[in-house]
């Protein structure tokens, strides 16, 4: 049986074990947000990081410091009750014909006794430079990961999953269904949010993360 890393998949690699079926950029139910309201502390905290950001140029910081800095801090305001944000979380799954794994550099889910019990949000920190691979189809890895996962919960065959990936502070969303898990070819159907500067649209992502946690 093949075994995939997230480091490592290609869209080729995708497509010999999967239906793909991906949809476009735009405006859904999923990411509207005028219905979330932020408390007085969580405006407070979007307030520091944005005036934070529009003083320092985060396309020189390194990824670890703009992970801390910028990234992370979102997350940590999202959480609600046992929803938690967690770090380099180790993913694993076995699909009938193919294996995928590795570490997810921020997860949103359902927190059990120290671990990580259900992902809701994967979240990748794409990398930069010319020899950086597309970070799409890591995260599509990601996905399908933690659809599997929460599939061994509720058994629900068709798993909605979110993910998104940043680079520097730029973030970009993706709605997830994946069926047919027992399958030969599981099915894998994506939407897209258009992008967001956190630097200027940190209120905004933040609406957006705590709304994929509401659901």
């Amino acid at each position: 049986m093949p075994k995939f890393t997230f480091a490592a998949i290609s869209l080729d690699d995708l497509k010999s074990f999967i239906h793909l079926h991906e949809g476009f950029i735009g405006n859904y139910e999923w990411n509207q947000t005028d219905s979330i309201v932020l408390t007085e502390h969580e405006q407070q905290r979007v307030t520091e990081v944005s005036a934070y950001l529009l003083n320092h140029d985060t396309t020189l910081m390194n990824e670890a410091t703009v992970w801390g800095k910028a990234i992370f801090p979102l997350l940590i305001l999202a959480e609600q009750n046992n929803i938690e944000a967690w770090a380099e979380v180790t993913l694993k799954a076995q699909y009938k014909t193919f294996e995928l794994e590795g570490v997810a550099d921020g997860v949103l889910g359902k927190s059990a006794i120290g671990r990580i019990e259900a992902p809701y949000l994967v979240v990748l920190e794409a990398k930069k430079g010319l020899d950086a691979q597309n970070p799409v189809y890591q995260l599509y890895g990601q996905l399908l990961t933690a659809a599997h996962l929460n599939w061994e919960l509720n058994g629900n065959d068709c798993q909605e999953i979110f993910g998104c990936y940043t680079i520097g502070d730029t973030w970009k969303f993706i709605r997830a269904e994946i069926s047919e898990i027992t399958s030969n070819r599981p099915v894998l159907k994506t939407e897209y949010s258009r992008e967001y500067v956190e630097k200027l649209e940190a209120e905004t992502i933040l609406k957006l993360l705590k709304s994929i946690v509401q659901r």
